[in-house]
């Protein structure tokens, strides 16, 4: 039995407050806290920062964030079924957790946060991707974020590092590769969670950059790679005609031949597009 804590074991925790995860919620609770600390490990050095984590369930991530020296966790949880389970956890750690019901979509992390700031999440497999894209293009650069410690099932974490060339190269990549380092520290069976899910999962750590790595106006490279992968197995010159009426001189000005696919192209190559596309 792996012990981080003075509080009960997670399976404990669910029996006694009768949380069975439910599919609505894209709950699957991961109930080894060997596993959890390693996860919240992969985060890095936490005693200087405060700790956004999404969907917390039963609080065995939040139990590793803690016990690996976090400064404080910010919780957002939607299901109130656990938020008595949290309660306990907050009282093992007096002043270090807070713990908010709400859907994270709508709720300002910032209001309740210092930084600096990373987060560190088993997010529901529901609203993974959403917030991810909602993290990787704020308004403004660099985010609130230092890093992002989060699980997804292997085929979008797949899809956050993949290179040019790959079926899973999309605009994940390009948004995730633009303005951070991302890899996948770590990867976990379907038996790891409670109840197993049908996917392997898998943590990717990723790192906000000073600044991105090509310059380009962000709003722009997103509707460019929009339009591209929207049609990916179409040569360039036809999925982004609507980008532009002139878009093949736009595409050769950017080094990009206009019978290339999505797919062929680098993220270098999508930010000078970017660049020709915003250009008089």
């Amino acid at each position: 039995m792996s012990v981080i804590d003075d509080l009960p074991p997670l399976r404990a925790v669910i029996q006694s407050h009768d949380l069975s995860a439910r599919k609505s919620l894209g709950q699957n609770f991961l109930l080894d806290l060997n596993l959890t600390a390693k996860i919240a490990r992969q985060a890095g050095d936490l005693s200087d920062c405060d700790v956004l984590e999404i969907g917390p369930g039963p609080g065995g991530l939040t139990r590793g964030l803690l016990a690996e020296g976090a400064r404080h966790v910010l919780a957002i949880e939607k299901d109130r079924r656990c938020l008595p389970a949290l309660a306990e956890i907050a009282a093992a750690y007096p002043g270090r957790l807070t713990v908010i019901e709400g859907d994270a979509l709508e709720i300002d992390p910032l209001a309740h946060l210092t930084p600096p700031i990373r987060v560190a999440a088993n997010l529901p497999y529901n609203v993974g991707t959403e917030l991810l894209v909602r993290w990787l293009t704020p308004p403004d650069w660099p985010p609130f974020w230092q890093s992002l410690t989060l699980m997804f099932q292997r085929e979008v974490a797949e899809r956050i590092v993949a290179g040019p060339g790959s079926k899973a190269y999309g605009r994940l990549a390009i948004l995730a590769q633009w303005r951070s380092d991302a890899r996948i520290a770590m990867q976990l069976p379907p038996e790891a969670f409670t109840p197993p899910p049908k996917v392997s999962s898998s943590v990717v750590h990723l790192t906000a950059l000073a600044r991105p790595r090509f310059d380009a106006d962000a709003a722009v490279l997103s509707r460019v790679v929009a339009a591209a992968f929207n049609q990916r197995r179409k040569m360039l010159r036809a999925a982004l005609k609507g980008v532009a009426p002139d878009i093949e001189d736009r595409l050769r000005a950017a080094g990009i031949a206009p019978t290339e696919r999505a797919e062929q192209v680098s993220l270098e190559g999508f930010c000078a597009l970017a660049r020709a596309v915003a250009a008089p």
